[in-house]
């Protein structure tokens, strides 16, 4: 960590056709949506990655560093929209006793964008020397294609893993636990990954599409977001493949509508999101009845929860009491948690973890990393492992989980071929 301030200039630029363009094809650093967003440009200034420490929260580790940085910056800012001024870009484990690590990444340079309105910010140490160097892009390398194969929660595995589940859940040890499979396989070494997110983005646009760390993908959920003290949320739980054609597709939204089982799955999730956030919050609502979020291959139930921030609270201090929903973990959460630890025979590492940014006043946008995939760099090639979830409670058919975990992974596997 840098003790030395930080000096940070925010300037308006001309617009810029291409965000992705401008930052590191083989480890990208970007947070897109529907063409806005923020980007990273060049080399990473700070990296942020508290040790796991037993019983400790590594996001209020993280919390606490960030402040420190931020509160000792010299921020020049005449613009103020979401994304400008000092920002850190952020992927978090799913559970404290990962063995991956959380982290908060500083860039040197970031390149903005919100409606029509374009932006750079500088980020250096107070003693580095200013460097003018104009802003260019790096072409797109060679179109690759990846292969992924069944991984650790093989299909069958993952279908007695769910009928594990139900037991407890009929034993009334918990009332939902989300459970995952992955699938892991590999790209040729030097692929440009900004290609993989660029794909995602404008096949995927209601979603946030987002690159940290190696960890790629285009999620539909929401943790939380906070801009000048207001914090929304978004609460997907219940789902749904779309239909083959228009009738088809009428008939699964209007069953989906209409399902008991998703419409408890989902109330558990809206709970849940709604008493971790009621003590670090003024003003707290959430719409009465979900609305169905469609999605290019998926319907989902959606919730939207708003309120006012608490005095001192940042972005990070909300993902920390967030973290993990009912939506991603499972209803009571710890013992949701404990489940998945004993059924799932990896470590989901970042997977249904925070991803996301945060500034130096405490807004961000912080989404659920879903749809996604973790890529470490090997000698020959570049390792991939991803993941897709699904809610079982009572009433889950092993089979049908394992179809939602096939629609789920679609955006990402159709992106890497």
């Amino acid at each position: 960590m840098h003790t030395t301030p930080l000096v940070v200039e925010t300037r308006e630029i001309d617009p810029v056709e291409d965000l992705l363009a401008y930052t590191d094809p083989t480890r990208p650093l970007a947070w897109l949506r529907r063409g806005d967003g923020i980007v990273a440009v060049g080399e990473t200034l700070a990296e942020i990655r508290p040790p796991a420490r037993p019983g400790g929260s590594r996001v209020e580790a993280l919390a606490t560093a960030w402040r420190g940085l931020a509160a000792g910056a010299e921020i020049t800012d005449p613009i103020g929209l979401p994304g400008t001024g000092l920002v850190a870009f952020g992927a978090f484990t799913f559970d404290e006793e990962s063995t991956a690590d959380s982290v908060l990444l500083v860039p040197t340079r970031v390149l903005g964008r919100h409606g029509d309105r374009f932006w750079e910010t500088r980020i250096r140490l107070a003693d580095a020397a200013v460097h003018e160097d104009a802003l260019a892009t790096e072409p797109y390398g060679p179109h690759w294609a990846g292969t992924v194969g069944p991984g650790a929660q093989t299909p069958q595995r993952y279908q007695d893993a769910v009928r594990r589940a139900l037991t407890r859940i009929a034993d009334g040890e918990l009332s939902k636990v989300v459970l995952a499979r992955d699938l892991t396989g590999s790209i040729p070494a030097g692929s440009d990954l900004r290609r993989l997110v660029r794909a995602l983005s404008t096949g995927y646009p209601d979603t946030w599409a987002f690159a940290v760390d190696g960890l790629i993908g285009a999620s539909p959920e929401t943790l939380v977001t906070v801009h000048d003290g207001t914090v929304t949320a978004r609460v997907l739980a219940g789902t749904i493949g779309r239909g083959a054609d228009a009738d088809a597709d009428t008939a699964a939204s209007a069953h989906l509508a209409s399902s008991v089982k998703d419409l408890d799955e989902h109330q558990y999730a809206v709970q849940s999101v709604l008493a971790s956030l009621r003590s670090h919050t003024r003003a707290l609502a959430a719409s009465e009845q979900p609305f169905l979020l469609k999605l290019p291959n998926l319907f989902h139930l959606a919730t939207d929860v708003e309120g006012e921030l608490a005095d001192g609270e940042s972005a990070l201090d909300l993902v920390r009491v967030l973290h993990p929903t009912a939506a991603v973990a499972g209803t009571p959460t710890p013992t949701a948690i404990a489940a998945i630890r004993d059924l799932e025979p990896f470590d989901r590492g970042r997977y249904a973890g925070p991803v996301g940014w945060v500034d130096a006043a405490g807004n961000g946008e912080w989404a659920i990393a879903l749809r996604c995939a973790q890529f470490t760099a090997g000698t020959d090639a570049i390792g991939v492992t991803a993941y897709a979830g699904a809610g079982i409670v009572a009433g889950s058919d092993p089979e049908s989980e394992l179809l939602e975990t096939r629609v789920k992974f679609r955006p990402l596997v159709d992106a890497l071929a």
